[in-house]
């Protein structure tokens, strides 16, 4: 788990917030004064006004103090008195296709932000790392289907994987429809073979993370033997504030001769909470510090240590196991369609699992979270960040899609009715929808933080 200062999640769940919300505003804004209507404030945040700022056509540009949303306020009738020459600029007063194309282009343009940030991604390059295979799990999926130490992994029912993140991905995807997986590798040999993973008898698989999954089924990414020496330090771990640095080779740790990281990696998970002295070598000169390994809490339960410092990768090794996915311009842009789509499919198929109880709420996360993973990737690099942001965007375009009222899918399903009714519903119903709407709304909020506060307590 990589650590990062509370001050960098919050820095940088402010500017993952403020980027997507105004993507997603503009979108509204945009079309709105494209078709007519009269803008009366672009908003991002809600509540008391930090800045404020009038415009063209007496916009008022707002940034608020509460930055978890935002809003576009236009005419309309059903708000305040509208002067009779303003009247046909009012929202209200507009074609029942006009207010569609107005609500809908709000997730659209989160659809289109992702699209151009993958695309931008893919031309400069995505680093990744090679799906090599070790030795399956015994007893596991990945057993049962043939799978080899050395296989290099292809496709995944017929969908190309460049990269083991992309692999996991797919698996995630196809373990959702619970169906026999068939996937295209060059074995050890360089000969290509199909193996397969049986998804049918794996209940629960399609609700856990990417890693997790490819646990489950027993794959297991190949790992070289690494030499025990530290390649990299993160900020506020463990092995930071015990004063460990890169270069240092690990000799001993609790009397225990370390041979390689793996060795190194299993004592310090055996020692979660608890001191460690440890003999390392700096420079060509022996000295011993003290080690607390911080603790964190697997998905069986089980309390592990971990410092947060990463092994040092032979040049050599560390190129052999890198891939680069990149495209050119046009090529791009239609990779990054298919995975802004693949994307959105995944979100909607997770939703629609918990909804039927195939998926825990557990996976539902609110601003802490969000806080969290934007702190870690703003950390790791702009390309972790970048993903990010698109990631965040999708998932801001289907969630507004949904047909929740207070959502634009809910005011979008109100004007679905009234095209079929030819008349829009009654203010009474719409009233209603509403506070059904807000309630529902809160709930949601309320799993998410709850889920946020059980991961940051546990």
């Amino acid at each position: 788990m990589m650590s990062n200062s509370p001050l960098i999640s919050l820095l940088a769940l402010i500017v993952t917030l403020g980027v997507l919300i105004t993507v997603h505003e503009f979108g509204h804004f945009w079309v709105a004064r494209r078709l007519g209507v009269k803008v009366l404030r672009f908003s991002i945040g809600f509540g008391k006004p930090l800045w404020r700022r009038c415009g063209q056509d007496d916009v008022e540009y707002v940034i608020a103090v509460l930055p978890l949303g935002g809003y576009v306020k236009m005419l309309d009738e059903r708000e305040s008195e509208v002067p009779a020459d303003q009247l046909h600029r009012a929202f209200n007063r507009q074609p029942v296709g006009s207010r569609i194309a107005i609500v809908l282009a709000g997730p659209l343009c989160n659809f289109v932000f992702a699209i151009f940030v993958y695309a931008c991604m893919f031309v400069v390059g995505i680093p990744g790392i090679k799906p090599l295979m070790d030795t399956p799990v015994a007893g596991s999926l990945a057993e049962a289907g043939g799978f080899r130490k050395g296989d290099l992994i292809i496709a995944v029912d017929g969908e190309a994987t460049p990269a083991l993140g992309a692999v996991m991905l797919a698996l995630v995807n196809r373990s959702m429809s619970e169906t026999m997986i068939h996937i295209e590798v060059q074995d050890a040999d360089g000969r290509m073979r199909i193996r397969t993973l049986d998804a049918r008898h794996a209940p629960g698989l399609g609700e856990e993370a990417e890693v997790m999954v490819f646990e489950r089924m027993g794959l297991t990414p190949w790992q070289p033997v690494l030499p025990a020496v530290i390649g990299q330090v993160l900020p506020d771990g463990a092995a930071h504030r015990a004063g460990l640095q890169p270069g240092d080779r690990i000799l001993l740790a609790g009397g225990e001769s370390v041979a390689d990281w793996q060795q190194w990696r299993s004592i310090i998970e055996r020692h979660a909470a608890q001191p460690l002295n440890v003999r390392i070598e700096r420079d060509g000169v022996e000295r011993v510090l003290e080690l607390i390994p911080d603790t964190q809490e697997n998905r069986q339960g089980e309390r592990k240590g971990f410092i947060g410092a990463v092994a040092e990768m032979p040049r050599d090794l560390a190129e052999d196991l890198r891939v680069v996915v990149r495209y050119g311009p046009l090529d791009a842009i239609g990779a990054a369609i298919g995975k802004t789509w693949d994307m959105s499919l995944l979100t909607l198929r997770m939703l629609g699992r918990m909804l039927i109880g195939k998926a825990s709420l557990d996976n539902l996360s609110g601003p802490l979270t969000i806080a969290q993973f934007a702190g870690q990737a703003a950390s790791a690099g702009l390309m972790a960040f970048l993903s990010l942001l698109a990631l965040v965007s999708i998932s801001l375009g289907v969630l507004n899609l949904l047909p929740v009222p207070v959502l634009d899918g809910g005011h979008l399903l109100y004007y679905l009715i009234e095209v079929i009714k030819g008349s829009p519903l009654s203010e009474a119903i719409q009233h209603l929808g509403q506070q059904v709407g807000i309630v529902l709304l809160l709930l949601l909020m309320g799993f998410a933080l709850f889920n946020d506060f059980n991961r940051l307590l546990g």
